[in-house]
């Protein structure tokens, strides 16, 4: 794998973090008239059909052992439930409010690291978790008073995506990542579409025929958050992840210019206060973990980009 066009990987991870809030922008106004699973089946089969083609063209092979296809499938359950807590979140909080919260994963991905997988965190990075969480805690206030425990829901997006990131390690260096997207998605597809016409009549699986424009917006929803993704992935080909996490921070104040532009949102002064805390201390722990990892200690890094 090259690590030798840095250059190339900060643009292409730039890319990916205007990306992905936009696609969550649409699944906000999508969410207006489409109910949580039918988004999160239309985003996983459009991952499928675009990625389809790719496929076919370079010949990727999709065949996995016994155990890749377990921890694909676990992996696909997670995918569906991190994207359905977002979507479902989004009816309820700003769009920078919810992105800036699910933003406490790098600090879960640190925990479940040194309590999970016994790898070595220091003091100070444990520190900076607890100033993390802080101001992840000042981001919630406010939705919290207003809304109640709907704020709580970027919190469950990113426990789900840390147990996520967990399993994908456990993939990446055996299944290539276009190969390991187009396999989640067909088994989230399996396991979702049956469905969605069975349990209808359930708070979360109603289901709706959107008119042109929805289906418009519904498909450019799935384009990016499919190409959101390979942004990352081929970013991730052309500079080391230690280089390209600090960007993926940008996708907060991307979240709120498009949370102001489109729906007149914009975090109160505690939110802002909360998400400039919530930054630094993650910048901190990128920092500390590419210092150690210089140094040649045996750490591994906890805060690889969300989605990896």
């Amino acid at each position: 794998m090259s690590h030798d066009r840095p250059v190339l990987g900060i643009f292409l991870m730039l890319g990916f973090c205007i990306a992905a809030p936009m696609g969550d922008a649409l699944a906000k106004l999508l969410g207006e008239e489409m109910d949580v699973a039918q988004l999160v089946a239309i985003r996983m089969a459009l991952q499928v059909l675009l990625l389809a083609p790719v496929i076919l063209f370079f010949a990727i092979p999709l065949a996995m052992t016994a155990r890749d296809l377990r921890l694909s499938a676990i992996r696909a359950l997670l995918h569906m439930a991190g994207i359905g807590l977002m979507f479902l979140s989004l009816r309820y909080l700003p769009l920078a409010d919810a992105v800036a919260i699910a933003f406490v994963m790098p600090f879960i991905m640190l925990l479940l690291g040194r309590f999970v997988l016994g790898e070595e965190v220091g003091q100070r990075r444990i520190i900076a978790c607890c100033v993390g969480f802080l101001g992840t805690l000042m981001v919630m206030q406010p939705s919290f008073a207003e809304v109640g425990w709907p704020a709580l829901l970027p919190v469950g997006v990113a426990v789900v995506f840390a147990l996520f990131m967990l399993v994908t390690r456990q993939l990446a260096r055996a299944v290539d990542p276009i190969a390991l997207q187009m396999v989640s998605g067909l088994f989230a597809c399996a396991f979702l579409l049956p469905l969605l016409p069975l349990l209808s009549g359930l708070p979360g699986f109603a289901l709706t025929v959107p008119d042109g424009m929805g289906w418009t917006l519904a498909f450019l929803m799935g384009a990016l958050g499919t190409g959101a993704h390979l942004l990352m992935t081929w970013a991730l080909r052309f500079a080391p992840s230690a280089t390209l996490a600090p960007m993926q921070y940008l996708e907060i104040p991307m979240a709120a210019l498009l949370g102001w532009l489109i729906f007149r949102e914009f975090p109160n002064g505690l939110a802002l206060v909360g998400i400039a805390v919530t930054i630094a201390a993650g910048l901190y722990v990128i920092y500390r973990e590419h210092a150690i990892n210089r140094s040649g200690s045996p750490a591994r890094s906890s805060d690889a980009p969300a989605g990896e």
